[in-house]
């Protein structure tokens, strides 16, 4: 099991390297997903995710999640093959928590290189975007 500490990363790579691996089998745990982030205008992000939420309708869906694990659960999600057994089984392997869970905390986390932000001026944290949607859980 791998336990990636997703603190300061890109949402998109972080997610791409995380689909691949866990088509190959692997059980993968990203903690402090709040902390993730997406580049880009300020204003604009949010926009694309109240418009993704609005979408729906409230009986019949789609439904689009509020909470930021959830969205970086979701985003994952887009990345797998959802309609094939594989792919459903993959995402079944992939846990997402806001913070760090107390069984967590004394194990080695690792970081995702490629994912990594370096010099970017303009994001906004899944934190920002869950409270901008409403989420009580930040």
């Amino acid at each position: 099991m791998a336990i990636i500490d997703a603190e300061n990363h890109i949402a998109g790579r972080l997610g791409t390297v995380v689909a691949k691996r866990l088509m190959k089998g692997e059980q993968i745990v990203i903690v402090n997903a709040e902390k993730i982030i997406i580049t880009g205008d300020h204003d604009a992000i949010l926009n694309h995710y109240r418009d993704k939420k609005d979408r729906g309708n409230m009986k019949s869906g789609p439904f689009f999640p509020r909470r930021a694990d959830l969205i970086m659960k979701r985003t994952v999600r887009g990345m797998l093959p959802w309609y094939t057994t594989s792919g459903r089984e993959a995402y079944r392997r992939l846990m997402v928590y806001v913070g760090v869970p107390k069984e967590f905390v004394d194990q080695d986390k690792e970081k995702v290189d490629v994912a990594v932000k370096t010099g970017l001026t303009q994001f906004v944290t899944l934190s920002q975007i869950a409270e901008f949607l409403g989420s009580r859980v930040k």
